[in-house]
């Protein structure tokens, strides 16, 4: 993305972008239904999947009348799905093993990254440079408020532009693939990239030595630093601070800009499309509707009126082309807003009910608290075990369970090493493992299905849990969040002693 043709395609489409939005909504809308059109032209024409799917639908055919497509079902038809021909699931997945090749284009052309499997189900993904070029300017067009823009640039002068980000590094996940492909924009030295799996300590000792103008990471970690520089055992002074891939609180949005005073965004994305929606100033998101449909739905995928909480959201992102996303079931929640932001933005406003994690905080012998972020805990035991439909619980002060599916004995119990081992490798400050076989057996049904139902649910969160990575729930009345496991859930127990 550093060759003169990229910049100008990033140029080119910032200044559509702003050209667009300064005609308010009506071009806005015409915008997003002409590039609608032009996406399913293109979907029916190169992709198997989808020339399958809309068999017998005219052309120009209304976005409602379209089916629904799931995660399940395009991973399931993965080679028919995308449209570039040299692609294979077989190539994709031998590209994405290679951890040296982070950040590095897919066949010298296309974006690649895969999805943490948060409903269990790891998901591959491509985008094209159009699409790149698209979320670069959507990135910039963001930089170009006033507001971001003058703290911008004091950070260029103050701390010399200097940026720093806190994330899973050690995998093909989108953040660190668009993080080190915009770095190549800027000298090498002025980057600097903090592991999530690596101890708070470590991180609060490069930050103080680094000094950030520009400080990214899941907010989750980002309220952690908040906390240190609360405590004076961090001070840094970013002049930006960039919140993306967990649900950003109200609460936490306040201890992060007043612990670092700084100009705080919030970006709403996915591995299917990387920028949805960004905040603003008063709280709301506002849906980057030039490039993105997002349609709130019921259980039986029937829109809902602004103002009420949707069961799930229809994805369509009208940049991809290689990939086509088109009224993809994302599972997120969202409520648009019935009226317009006190902002002033022409863009939808919205709120998302999204993954909202709490720190696992452990004891030393001494007292101490050792936090952990949940997505350090759960990238740990993915990339270590290989495990995706596992749940992490904290069972006391010093004990960590590990909920793993039922399975052989000898299946199970090698998942269960494997994910103490990896746990074990990123708390390296909390101390050594010990592990207790200890196993449990606790019967939870489905309240709508016989006994002898095999389908998983996602379950409640539970007092401490870190994130669950169990199936998307069945289209039943009640809500998914109020199901249950419909199987025998072993617990395995990992006891994590602290050190001194």
């Amino acid at each position: 993305m550093t060759d003169r043709t990229s910049v100008l395609d990033v140029l080119a489409r910032m200044s559509s972008l702003q050209w667009g939005r300064w005609g308010g909504f009506d071009a806005i809308r015409q915008a997003q239904a002409s590039r609608l059109h032009d996406l399913v032209r293109y979907a029916r024409e190169h992709s198997r999947y989808y020339a399958e799917r809309y068999a017998g639908l005219p052309d120009g055919v209304a976005l409602e009348a379209l089916p629904v497509v799931t995660k399940h079902e395009l991973n399931g038809r993965f080679d028919d799905w995308v449209t570039d021909p040299d692609v294979t699931r077989e190539r994709l997945s031998a590209f994405l093993a290679d951890r040296t090749q982070i950040g590095e284009r897919f066949l010298g052309r296309h974006a690649a990254w895969r999805s943490s499997g948060t409903t269990g189900e790891p998901g591959l993904y491509l985008h094209d440079a159009p699409a790149c070029a698209t979320y670069h300017a959507l990135i910039a067009s963001v930089m170009q408020r006033p507001d971001v823009a003058a703290a911008w640039a004091f950070g260029q002068v103050a701390n010399g532009g200097r940026r720093a980000l806190v994330a899973a590094t050690g995998e093909h996940f989108a953040g660190i693939v668009t993080w080190r492909s915009l770095a190549q924009w800027a000298p090498q030295a002025t980057t600097c990239e903090l592991s999530v799996l690596r101890p708070v300590d470590e991180w609060v000792e490069r930050l103080d030595a680094f000094r950030p103008a520009f400080l990214a990471g899941y907010p989750t970690a980002l309220r952690l630093l908040a906390h240190e520089q609360r405590a004076r055992r961090l001070s840094i002074a970013p002049s930006i601070v960039w919140s993306g891939g967990e649900h950003l609180t109200a609460a936490a949005r306040r201890e992060i800009e007043a612990a670092f005073g700084a100009v705080l965004i919030d970006e709403y994305g996915s591995s299917e499309c990387l920028s949805i929606a960004v905040g603003c100033n008063h709280g709301w998101l506002h849906l980057n509707a030039d490039w993105v449909v997002l349609e709130p739905v019921d259980a039986r995928y029937r829109p809902v009126p602004p103002g009420t909480l949707s069961h799930t959201a229809l994805l369509t992102n009208l940049a991809n082309r290689v990939q086509p996303v088109i009224r993809y079931d994302l599972g997120d929640r969202v409520v648009f807003r019935p009226d317009a932001c006190e902002c002033g933005s022409p863009l939808p406003a919205l709120r998302v009910q999204g993954r909202c994690d709490d720190v696992v905080t452990l004891r030393r012998r001494d007292g101490a608290r050792v936090p952990l972020l949940p997505m350090a805990l759960t990238t740990a035991v993915e990339e270590g075990a290989d495990l995706h439909l596992f749940q992490i619980v904290r069972v006391s002060d010093r004990e960590l369970a590990i909920r793993v599916p039922e399975g052989p004995a000898r299946a199970r119990r090698s998942s269960w090493e494997a994910a103490r081992s990896a746990l074990a490798r990123c708390s390296p400050r909390t101390g050594s493992t010990t592990s207790r076989s200890r196993s449990t057996r606790r019967r939870r049904r489905c309240p709508r299905r016989a006994a002898s139902c095999t389908r998983w649910f996602r379950p409640r969160p539970c007092r401490g849990a870190a994130r669950s990575r169990e199936r998307p729930a069945e289209r039943h009345a009640l809500r998914p969040e109020r199901l249950r496991c419909a199987r025998t859930c072993p617990v395995r127990v990992v006891a994590v002693e602290p050190s001194r």
